[in-house]
């Protein structure tokens, strides 16, 4: 999502996020690392050996995961020697902080590279245009290495299912977690005014403006000049009944993106903290987890943080909320899945699938919940450990917050070719009202040139 930022690690380090970002709040190894190694090699294994695939085929080979230090990698990367047991695959990791990880990545796949053999993904349609993802239908449909009545695609995340899908029907990637953008809330600061959650957004302007303090703001959000920092801003956008691209053009020089952007940069400028126009998503979830804020507008996948007392503040009085909406609107929060692809020319490609029908699957994804990962698998969702790890209201929260969402709006600028340069205008745009260095309207108008000309090349 969104948008998240790491720290370089053979085997998954310590680090949170997330969504992201490797982070000022770097998270530590998820609760999984200490599991019982018996509660995952030996009861899983009946699971996997129900599957009708010949595990070992790809046996003595060894293929290299690539990523960001995020909750995932930190999730997956405990199991990963129950992965080798039951393959005969080795795994090479390569995991580095989300900024850096992002950047190197392409450079590597432009070139040629055959490895990594997989990776975290987010520029999907860079990839597909420039030819670096392996299409994954065929895999899906070769019996000898996936057996799809085992996997249950079923039980899958509505989102989940339709967010990897590209214009032709094809699959270039699989998603390996769900995050959408919610409203956190110091349940302390609201009670002590006696004010209730708010529902929309002049609600939250009022809530925030009364809960400002020399000592906390009333609210804390990305505001940041990249693209990085645009998810809680095109929730804004989206739930105003606007988008980011349509007719492959920049789409927020129209009046829904200035209603909204206006009264994003109301919050910020009126109850937001000191420096806001600086704040990326490890700044909200610091001055968060520090009690510095009263409310906090960001990632689902910060829940965890929040609600582990050894990182937070707040961990006792923090609350869970749906994303607020305009008077008369209804709620459009940003939502993204990780994706996980393998390089198209990768030398070990089956060994790859397998990888990847794995860490996808019932089995591993209950095991990644329980760490408090937010999986793509509604079972792995409803569980007690999930529930537990990730808490029960933040749960209830993200998935009213997916659901409330709008994939083909997001899938249009994550998925666009030019994705990274419409968004640092996008953000350029709205930090420049933030700051109040240019209205609105001006603002968005001069950002959507800047879009449209990246667009145009």
């Amino acid at each position: 999502m969104a948008p998240n930022e790491k720290l370089p690690s053979s085997s998954g380090a310590a680090s949170r996020r997330s969504f992201v970002k490797g982070f000022g709040a770097a998270a530590a190894l998820p609760a999984l690392a200490m599991l019982p190694r018996r509660g995952f090699a030996e009861d899983a294994a009946a699971g996997y050996a129900n599957a009708a695939i010949d595990w070992k085929q790809a046996a003595g080979q060894t293929i290299t995961l690539a990523g960001a230090v995020h909750p995932w990698s930190n999730a997956i990367a405990p199991l990963l020697p129950d992965f080798t047991k039951l393959t005969g695959i080795n795994v090479v990791t390569d995991f580095r902080l989300e900024t850096a990880y992002l950047g190197a990545l392409p450079i590597q796949l432009n070139r040629g590279d055959n490895t990594p053999d997989v990776f975290m993904f987010t520029t999907y349609g860079q990839g597909i245009s420039g030819g670096w993802l392996e299409p994954l239908n065929a895999h899906f449909a070769d019996k000898s290495l996936s057996d799809l009545g085992w996997y249950d695609e079923s039980d899958l995340l509505k989102t989940a299912r339709a967010f990897p899908l590209w214009r032709d029907g094809e699959r270039y990637a699989m998603p390996i977690t769900s995050e959408a953008v919610t409203l956190f809330i110091n349940g302390e600061a609201l009670a002590a005014r006696n004010l209730p959650v708010p529902k929309t957004f002049e609600e939250l302007l009022t809530t925030a403006k009364a809960v400002k303090t020399n000592e906390i703001s009333g609210i804390a959000m990305r505001a940041q000049a990249g693209g990085n920092s645009s998810v809680p801003a095109m929730s804004f956008l989206f739930s105003y009944g606007g988008a980011m691209i349509r007719d492959n053009k920049a789409a927020f020089a129209g009046p829904e993106a200035i209603a909204a952007v206006e009264i994003y940069a109301q919050l910020l400028r009126q109850a937001g903290p000191a420096g806001i126009g600086g704040y990326e998503w490890y700044n909200v979830l610091d001055d968060f987890l520090q009690a510095k804020t009263a409310m906090a507008i960001d990632s689902s996948n910060f829940a965890t943080d929040i609600s582990n007392p050894a990182k937070s503040h707040v961990a006792d009085q923090a609350e869970f909320a749906a994303f607020p909406h305009p008077e008369g609107r209804t709620s459009v929060p940003f939502m993204s899945h990780w994706q996980a692809c393998i390089n198209s020319k990768s030398r070990r490609k089956r060994a790859a699938f397998l990888f990847l029908f794995w860490a996808t699957s019932k089995p591993t994804s209950m095991h990644t919940a329980a760490a408090g990962l937010a999986t793509t698998r509604m079972s792995a969702w409803s569980s007690m450990d999930f529930k537990k790890a990730f808490g029960a209201q933040a749960a209830e929260a993200a998935l009213t917050n997916l659901q409330n969402a709008d994939v083909d709006r997001a899938k249009a600028i994550l998925f666009h070719p030019q994705s990274r340069p419409i968004l640092d205008a996008f953000m350029i745009g709205v930090n420049e009202v933030v700051s109040g260095a240019k209205p609105a309207k001006i603002a968005m108008t001069d950002a959507a040139e800047k879009a449209n000309a990246a667009i145009r090349g």
